[in-house]
């Protein structure tokens, strides 16, 4: 394998100057950057990831944290920054929680693991981290975007969604087919855009005259399994609703995989709507209206803004993102009456 004193030896020129074109950083003249082009072709010579490291002075990579490394939430996010990624030519490292200590700290630990790793920006995606802990990063915060979380001090590096809208259309959804009776399976009360989607559900019922302090409501993990285990724990309790909005789309997911087993039918007996819009909706059983998130959107944004950032590029960069309803089948006009579980 060719090596960048082969090209420097073929070219006729030094080590330095031959570095120099590979980086694409100094001067060189227009015939010897020729030449040196010339004996990299010839010779098929790839700078090695160290190589170019050295070379750049930067390590390629960017560094990615998310809470959980399971599921059908993340990996689309993961797949499409890596995309991005390589087709720049450089890296993705990933590190998510450990398991150990709460939400915070597994976060913090995870962020300078990849701080450490020499990671030239940073994107995480965690709602567990304040203002004071933005701050404990030093420097690297410069080199940082967020998805998905808003940070007062790096307004311009955070990229979300009004998850308030969001709740409010999954709402109006559901009164839009004479819904009124609803449960709910909340995520974590401690993330932020949980609680975001959960005030704009809300709001937009008790406008509509819903007595929402009636509701039935319960917290749960984000997970499938929290999500059958809330459907079972809502079947059993014998309140009256016709319709069940899951705050995201993995327990929704979960829930329709109980009530399928529990022989209740999805929608002829009742409505779910789920939220994010994950690939998971797209082929549940039966599939999944929910909340439309342009995670797509707002992954290459962000990543957009943490390239020009570091690699001082000029890609464009939008910050505003439309949110929407997709309608699939697990959503049917509610009945006369709402519903009782068995």
């Amino acid at each position: 394998m060719a090596t960048i004193k082969d090209v420097a030896r073929l070219a006729g020129v030094g080590l330095g100057t031959a570095s120099r074109v590979v980086s694409g950083k100094g001067s060189v003249s227009p015939a010897t950057l020729a030449r040196v082009k010339k004996a990299i072709d010839e010779l098929g010579f790839r700078p090695s990831h160290a190589a170019r490291a050295l070379l750049s002075g930067s390590s390629q990579m960017i560094g990615v944290y998310i809470p959980v490394l399971s599921g059908t939430f993340y990996t689309p996010i993961l797949q499409i920054i890596d995309t991005e990624l390589r087709s720049a030519g450089l890296h993705m490292v990933v590190a998510f929680g450990s398991g150990v200590g709460d939400q915070r700290r597994q976060a913090m630990e995870g962020i300078q693991f990849l701080i450490e790793r020499g990671c030239d920006g940073l994107i995480m995606m965690t709602g567990a981290l304040n203002e004071d802990d933005l701050a404990q990063l030093g420097p690297a915060q410069n080199r940082l975007v967020a998805l998905n979380h808003q940070f007062d001090s790096i307004p311009e590096q955070c990229f979300t969604v009004d998850h308030e809208l969001g709740g409010r259309l999954a709402a109006r959804t559901l009164l839009d087919h004479k819904h009124r009776d609803i449960a709910v399976v909340g995520g974590p009360a401690v993330l932020p855009d949980n609680v975001a989607r959960l005030r704009g559900f809300r709001a937009e019922l008790e406008e509509a005259g819903v007595d929402t302090n009636t509701m039935w409501v319960v917290e749960s993990d984000f997970s499938p399994a929290g999500g059958w285990a809330a459907a079972k724990e809502l079947t059993e309790s014998g309140h009256p609703f016709t319709a069940l909005f899951c705050a995201n789309d993995e327990m929704a997911v979960g829930a329709l995989s109980y009530f399928q087993e529990a022989g209740i039918r999805v929608p002829h007996d009742l409505s779910v709507i789920g939220y994010d819009d994950t690939p998971s909706a797209a082929f549940s059983a039966p599939r999944l209206t929910s909340v439309h998130m342009p995670w797509r959107e707002m992954t290459e944004n962000g990543l957009n803004a943490l390239l020009n950032l570091c690699y001082d590029l000029k890609r464009p960069v939008t910050r505003t993102f439309p949110v929407s309803v997709t309608l699939r089948a697990s959503l049917a006009r509610a009945g006369s009456k709402p519903r009782k579980p068995r």
